[in-house]
Parts: structure tokens; sequence; C-alpha cells
């Protein structure tokens, strides 16, 4: 190779660097999610959760979502012996990477709240917006969860709002699988 190609060389690791910008922010900690979901929650307990091949299967057909992870991250929340709900803390994708996001939801099976904890793309941050992530609250399994019919897409941020919004119901279907007779 000619030393005439070297500076060609050198600068291709410059410029995939700079073709492919990283962006993130975390939010919340976990521990800052579950207060902001259920406030009244004097504690937290972590539940260890081990999904097995047919509650996957059944919580695919509940969500039209595969769950991804047999494991996932889950809280029971309680007020002296009353328990008050569950958090689950998820990862759904965005357009490119991960959206680290906290749902809680109430013994009976609806929506308290999300949070948004990590947000890691460049564009569709917008799902971080309180009254976007408002329009969840009450929801139950049995509400469609439809982008554009009973939970606004955001332009600009379609990806993402898709895919939290299915995380979402994931989540729900996740407590009517595994949590609902567990508290």
């Amino acid at each position: 190779m000619s030393h005439r190609n070297w500076p060609v060389l050198a600068a291709l690791p410059v410029l995939a660097v700079v073709a492919a910008p990283a962006w993130a922010a975390d939010y919340l900690t976990v521990e800052q999610a579950q207060h902001a979901l259920i406030p009244q929650a004097q504690a937290f307990t972590a539940i260890p959760l081990t999904l097995t091949p047919a509650q996957m299967t059944r919580i695919r057909q509940m969500s039209g979502t595969p769950q991804r992870t047999a494991q996932p991250r889950v809280w029971r929340a309680q007020r002296g012996a009353a328990m008050l709900g569950w958090i689950i803390v998820d990862e759904v994708i965005g357009k490119h990477e991960f959206i680290t996001y906290a749902t809680g939801i109430s013994p009976d099976g609806h929506v308290l709240g999300v949070e948004i904890l990590s947000y890691r793309e460049s564009k569709g941050g917008q799902v971080r917006d309180p009254r976007w992530r408002d329009r969840f609250r009450g929801k139950t399994l049995a509400d469609p969860f439809r982008l554009n019919q009973d939970i606004p897409n955001i332009s600009g941020a379609t990806l993402s709002s898709r895919n939290v919004t299915d995380g979402v119901k994931r989540l729900l279907a996740i407590h009517a699988v595994a949590l609902a007779h567990a508290g």
C-alpha cells in the first residue's frame, strides 16, 4: 500500500464516529420512578419472577407483542401490609436504541402511570411528555392500545410512540398472566 493512501485511511475511523452520533439521557433511577408512579408506597420489594414458555406465549397472545426476557424486573409496592400495585421496568427499541421505562400497575390491572428512565435516541424524546404518558393512566388490558386512536402518535417519534404503547400493553399482559394473583 502506498503512503499516499494513509491520509484517507486515517480519516475513515473519524468519519465513522461522526457518521454515527450517540445521544443518551438518563432521567430517572428505578427508585425515583417507583416513587413517582406510586408515591404513597412505603416499600418496594423486588419480586423474582421467571416466566415459563407457556406464560410467554400467553403474554404474546394477549398483547400482540413478544416478551423478550423470561425474567422481567418487577417490584411490589406496599404501604404497611397493604399491596398498592406493581412496578415493572422494561425496555423497548426506539428507532435504533433502547428506551428504558417503568410502568405502575394497580393490583386490579390498570395503569397507574408510565415514566421514561433512559432515552438513547437522537430524536423522538417527546415520549417523555407528561401529557402523552398520562394517556396510559387508567388503561387496562381490555383497552385497544391503538396508536392514533386511543393513544396519540407523536410526529417525529412514531417508532418510539408505537413501541412504548405496545410495551405497556405487554406489561399489562405480564400482570394478568403472572402477577394478578400473586399480590
